[in-house]
């Protein structure tokens, strides 16, 4: 789609989850969780991917970092496949990739103090030769997520949620990883608190040269803090674009819908809300032609049969819409 060098690239990705038979039920289905999806990852950005509950967004995540297999499709990291990475690959993608979770209160463990969160990583991977050697590098990751040293003796309940997520962040960072899944990082935080966790984040990926994928359904905040943004719905990408251009001009009706909840700070701006009709249909039988068609104020009688593709609307902005006559 451009010319920048791609760290991730996601060709045709398809995960589907069989569904246990039920007691009448002959027929086995599947939950079609992510169905032909693909994308890149350029090095050194933030890719913002939004859509609301259920589009699929940690799915996405978890399968990049190979914790979830796919079912059909290539995920290459560097250019290669990480599916058919060897026991020695398998072990240098680890440290290569890391996740952040969305809850920092249930993803650290209440019986390890900080010190032992943070370093076990460093354990697990035996990157130190002596226990003095492993006390600072904590320190200086603990210095480098702007927490005390002198806390690290303390226990998780100790903490704040802002610097619960400094932890998990700090712990991700251990391995000095050239690519972090962060899952909705901000999203259990406070308002005041997710802007020092996101500018955090900024600071981080511009000092140590990180790639980072940043999921949340908040698109102003994914707007603040990444370079391009991929839109997200029943499991298929509706629109991809720099971020700035992604949000003034949108090219696909369901990132024009989730904008006009995004609240508007300048009160003279007045944006029309859009509210979109019936519910998202269920993954197991999801809409023919394109799946936002049943909730979209636009869809004609040709979206049922249309082959949903991204197309170049405007450079390097694409969008799975057929219609060229809806937004500009």
């Amino acid at each position: 789609m451009n010319n920048k060098q791609s760290l991730v690239e996601i060709k045709d990705l398809r995960i589907w989850f069989p569904m246990e038979k039920g007691l009448f039920s002959k027929k086995e289905t599947v939950v079609k969780a992510l169905d032909g999806i693909s994308f890149e990852i350029h090095k050194g950005e933030i890719l913002g991917l939004v859509g609301e509950s259920g589009s699929g967004k940690t799915t996405l995540g978890r399968s990049v970092l190979s914790l979830v297999k796919p079912t059909q499709g290539e995920i290459c990291f560097n250019g290669s496949d990480i599916s058919k990475y060897s026991n020695k690959e398998s072990a240098t993608f680890r440290r290569n990739a890391q996740l952040i979770f969305q809850d920092p209160f249930a993803s650290l463990n209440p019986r390890m103090r900080v010190e032992d969160i943070i370093g076990e990583p460093l354990k697990i991977h035996r990157l130190f030769k002596t226990q003095t050697e492993l006390k600072n590098r904590v320190k200086e990751l603990m210095d480098m997520v702007g927490l005390d040293q002198d806390h690290a003796q303390r226990f998780p309940h100790e903490f704040s949620g802002g610097q619960r997520q400094r932890i998990g962040i700090a712990r991700a960072l251990a391995l000095e990883p050239e690519f972090i899944v962060a899952d909705e990082p901000v999203s259990a935080l406070d308002v005041s608190i997710q802007a020092q966790v996101i500018n955090l984040l900024k600071e981080l990926k511009d000092r140590l040269d990180l790639t980072i994928l940043f999921i949340a359904h908040d698109l102003a905040v994914v707007e603040y803090i990444a370079n391009r943004i991929v839109v997200m719905y029943l499991g298929k990408v509706m629109e991809i674009a720099e971020s700035h251009a992604l949000c003034r001009t949108p090219k696909h009706p369901y990132t024009q819908a989730l904008l006009s909840a995004v609240p508007e700070t300048n009160p003279l701006n007045k944006r029309e809300r859009i509210i979109l009709a019936g519910d998202v249909p269920s993954p197991i039988n999801p809409p023919s032609g394109c799946v936002f068609r049943t909730r979209c104020p636009y869809a004609l009688e040709a979206c049922a049969n249309a082959e949903l593709e991204l197309k170049e609307k405007a450079p390097g902005h694409f969008s799975a819409c057929i219609r060229d006559d809806i937004l500009s």
